[in-house]
């Protein structure tokens, strides 16, 4: 039996009121979208959920509503989600460095996006200022939301979910930094590498900062070594996803090279687009077809312009691409691919 479109319930009476509705509302972008979801709240009716599930889904929803609508404000400017402990004091070498971190990244004209707490959550909210972060902030019966006081209603965003909130941290970041902290901490982090590792997330860059003096991190970096990549559980380029420094300079640099030319990526059907700022020379496109063979499935990596899929959405159309038959597996090399980028010799465009 074929199986039926995610647009359509399958009962007609429901499916023209749904048209119906489509029709009045006349959403001009994203309608099959905006049908779907229709169609996926007619069949939660139709299946009568327990009330316990439908106020999880209920509230999951509306909870990604609000926040998109928050960020939408601040869509223009990329974002640095700060992972910590909200146990770490003011008096601790961490505390002084996310201040620091949250002063420079802002200065670069980045913005933070913290969890809203105490400790380095409000530590690199107070660096960046009121106005160059958002606080994500989840009510917990033994912690306050103290980083919460740092910005302005417009950029505080209040979850009751876990993972709502976790989606905004990936959702909304185009970069990580992450300092010591608890099992909440190190859930953030190992589900980061999770989604990165595994293509679920774009590449982006993630820096681990041990304070001077402090291995923290360094001592896990250790154990994965030992108790993942020496046994196979893990590949030893996954390791590659992580940048460890102890001094906010260099995480910064760190994560601004990373976008030195690169912008972003899509797949269209089975090819993978990387968007740059700028072409790369023929020299430089040489070179990354030499390093880089291994993650092609055939081909080779050339230059396109926007694809028919790109130029209906308006995604980036005028800026330089590339295309290549990506293997959908070395998640890791796909991220060296994207910083080398921002290493090679680009043609830059002439001066005004």
């Amino acid at each position: 039996m074929a199986s039926r479109s995610r647009s359509r319930t399958g009962v007609a009476e429901v499916d023209e009121a749904i048209d119906a509705f489509m029709t009045a509302a006349a959403p001009v972008a994203n309608a099959d979208l905006y049908r779907e979801l229709l169609t996926t709240v007619a069949n939660m009716v139709a299946g009568d959920p327990d009330r316990g599930d439908l106020k999880i889904a209920n509230g999951a929803l509306r909870e990604m509503w609000n926040s998109f609508a928050k960020f939408e404000a601040e869509s223009s400017r990329q974002k640095v989600s700060v992972f910590g402990s909200a146990r770490i004091t003011p008096d601790q070498p961490a505390y002084h460095q996310a201040r620091e971190l949250g002063a420079a990244l802002a200065e670069a004209g980045w913005m933070i996006i913290s969890g809203g707490g105490p400790g380095i959550m409000s530590a690199v909210l107070e660096g960046a200022g009121p106005t160059n972060g958002f606080a994500v902030t989840i009510r917990l019966p033994f912690e306050q939301s103290a980083g919460s006081t740092l910005v302005d209603d417009a950029h505080l965003v209040r979850y009751k979910y876990f993972f709502t909130r976790k989606l905004t941290f990936m959702n909304e970041a185009s970069a990580y930094v992450v300092f010591p902290g608890g099992f909440g901490t190190l859930d953030e982090t190992f589900e980061l590498l999770t989604l990165v590792q595994t293509g679920k997330e774009n590449p982006a860059p993630v820096v681990f900062i041990d304070p001077p003096g402090e291995d923290y991190w360094a001592t896990i970096i250790s154990f994965v070594q030992t108790q993942l990549v020496a046994p196979g559980l893990v590949s030893p380029d996954d390791l590659g996803l992580i940048h460890l420094t102890s001094t906010v300079p260099e995480a910064v640099t760190y994560i601004t090279d990373f976008y030195a030319n690169y912008h972003s990526m899509r797949y269209v059907d089975d090819c993978l687009v990387v968007r740059t700022r700028r072409p790369l020379t023929d020299d430089a496109l040489a070179t990354v077809n030499a390093e880089f063979a291994d993650i092609v499935r055939s081909g080779r990596i050339e230059p396109t312009p926007a694809l028919a899929a790109e130029v209906i959405d308006d995604d980036f159309v005028d800026l330089p691409r590339l295309r290549f038959d990506f293997d959908h597996h070395h998640f890791a090399r796909l991220q060296r691919l994207v910083r080398r980028l921002g290493e090679l010799d680009v043609d830059l465009p002439p001066d005004p």
